[in-house]
């Protein structure tokens, strides 16, 4: 029968195109939560996953396999969560599925699936997909691969080698178990894009003896009556003309154009606890209604707790949907499939604050026990997800304020000892010449970033002078706050032009309150000694520490800032995939 559903009375519960397992929903909306708060918009994509497989074993005796595959996800802690099933296909070696699998992708985290194939005996073809017993079905392979190989091919489709696996009892498949091949396909609603100008009339704060310095956060409100914060305006200080920049809803972001959004206008407070001055609660057809009325809608101020706002002070201030544009966006997903790619480059403090190497106590210590220090967690987190995008996987990666030995205190010099070449192969050549460069350089000081950012742009403005095609990532690991803090404005103000974006992590107890002035997340761009303001915010801090069970890496939240960035770049110059 190849692979037609079955057409029989007896083959229509385990059997067919209709999917009988719950997929993931969509973004982690915790995680959201937690990038939102931060100022991130976030990257949202809905990712389809098909699936098909050549020369399958042959387990049955009279006839072809009846092959299902079975989805999972392996989590960071190593446990494998089954998340979907596809139907059966009966009599094939080369089943075509027609079940779907529906996941978000998250570019800030490796997404580890494994996809296992069974052949579904014929006693069981009555039984409900979902509830069948797969240690009562032939296990014929397993393969495994992680999300971001798939999206970076450019015809989305990454073919694998079916293998034994731990699933395999007997020697059954020690020849060729066959291939799996995995397309992948971006939903429309991830493309599509609803660009707004917001605008206040009136403006009442209940503060009057302070200036006015607003913002917007807009939520979506999910199942259970909360607000999850989606995007946030700049803040406009001072200013007598509320009209905010434009910002930009994924209809993927919101859930549909009918679903509720709640818009919150804030009065900015350094100390950050920002006074609420009133909100609005609207669809996205309702603000397609306000902009094409040319009508405001009044804020409210809340006089009760909860969300159902029965009880409330309605304000003079009215909201103004001044444009409403929708438009299908190309995705930072069709760039990757056009062959852009990140590079990956690190910068590694070896300034003598991090104490003396050979100490269990310094930052800088090699655990016998392979327990990684601080600087080599920061590079396995960044690094591991970074590495799917760099086709080549040749790293540059340099240290900062260490003397190498017979020399003057270096404040760029190539991790792997060449005086000639920077590049390593691959995250752990980056940890080996991180750990040889430990025993030939003596730490030093003081902390400058201007030399390791300088040659950081200068790749970038090479790259740039031949393709469009790249994109740099620059790690910068650092256990204290900035010693030529101008010097490094400058070199970021500069840099604000080229296709570069900067993390720094600090490491260690430091006060790194100094190092957030570099992240312009709060709406101040960075300005350089001679007047000129960067084009962009390049620059994303976070201090390294400990994660608790449940909670969300301080790094994944810079990674996950990293696809707007690279966005804002290419559509700010007009470059698109063809």
């Amino acid at each position: 029968m190849g692979n037609c559903c079955s057409d029989g009375g007896s083959g229509r519960a385990a059997i067919g195109a209709t999917a009988a397992y719950p997929t993931i929903d969509g973004p982690n909306d915790a995680v959201q939560l937690f990038l939102s708060a931060r100022g991130c918009h976030g990257l949202f994509s809905q990712i389809e996953l098909s699936f098909s497989a050549l020369g399958l074993r042959d387990r049955d005796l009279c006839s072809k396999s009846d092959p299902l595959l079975v989805i999972y996800v392996r989590g960071r802690d190593g446990a494998v969560q089954e998340v979907g099933r596809t139907e059966v296909v009966l009599n094939s070696f080369n089943p075509t599925w027609i079940t779907k699998h529906t996941m978000a992708f998250q570019f800030e985290v490796v997404q580890t699936l494994i996809f296992r194939v069974y052949d579904v005996d014929t006693p069981f073809h009555n039984v409900e997909v979902k509830m069948l017993k797969l240690d009562e079905q032939q296990f014929l392979g397993e393969a495994t691969c992680a999300l971001s190989q798939i999206v970076t091919k450019s015809s989305r489709s990454l073919t694998l080698d079916l293998v034994p696996g731990t699933e395999a009892a007997d020697s059954v498949c020690s020849q060729s178990c066959g291939k799996l091949i995995v397309h992948a396909e971006e939903c429309i609603g991830s493309k599509t894009t609803t660009e707004i100008i917001f605008r206040c009339s009136d403006f009442e704060h209940k503060t009057l003896f302070s200036r006015s310095d607003p913002f917007l956060v807009i939520s979506k409100i999910v199942e259970n009556g909360i607000p999850i914060p989606i995007c946030k305006s700049e803040v406009i200080k001072n200013d007598p003309r509320l009209a905010w920049k434009s910002v930009f809803l994924n209809i993927q972001q919101v859930g549909s154009k009918d679903s509720p959004l709640v818009i919150e206008c804030f009065n900015f407070n350094s100390n950050g606890k920002h006074d609420l001055v009133g909100k609005v609660q609207k669809s996205l057809v309702d603000l397609e209604r306000l902009h094409s009325s040319g009508q405001g809608e009044n804020l409210f101020y809340p006089t009760s707790s909860g969300n159902n706002y029965q009880n409330k002070q309605i304000l003079k201030s009215q909201l103004f949907v001044d444009t409403f544009n929708e438009s299908i966006q190309c995705s930072f997903l069709d760039y990757l499939a056009e062959g852009f790619e990140l590079n990956f480059m690190v910068a590694i403090d070896f300034t003598a604050s991090n104490g003396n190497p050979r100490l269990p106590d310094s930052l800088h210590y090699i655990d016998p026990s392979g327990h990684p220090n601080a600087y080599q967690r920061a590079v396995l987190e960044v690094g591991e997800v970074l590495q799917f995008y760099d086709t080549d996987r040749r790293f540059p990666a340099w240290g900062f304020g260490a003397r190498p030995i017979d020399g003057p205190v270096s404040h760029c010099f190539n991790l792997n000892g060449s005086s000639n070449y920077c590049e390593v192969e691959g995250i752990q050549g980056i940890m080996m010449a991180y750990m040889s460069a430990l025993l030939n350089v003596s730490l030093a000081g003081p902390t400058l970033f201007g030399p390791v950012i300088t040659n950081a742009a200068l790749l970038a403005s090479q790259s740039l002078a031949n393709s469009w095609h790249k994109y740099f990532v620059l790690l910068i690991i650092t256990d204290g706050v900035v010693t030529d803090l101008q010097e490094t404005k400058d070199a970021l103000v500069k840099a604000s032009d080229l296709p570069l974006s900067i993390l720094i992590v600090g490491v260690g107890g430091a006060d790194f309150k100094e190092m957030e002035i570099l992240d312009a997340d709060k709406g101040d761009r960075l300005e350089s000694s001679n007047g000129r303001v960067a084009s962009r915010d390049i620059v994303q801090f976070v201090p390294l520490r400990d994660v608790q069970s449940g909670e969300i890496s301080a790094i994944q939240s810079l990674l996950a800032e990293l696809p707007t960035q690279f966005l804002t770049f290419m559509r700010t110059r007009d470059i698109r995939p063809s």
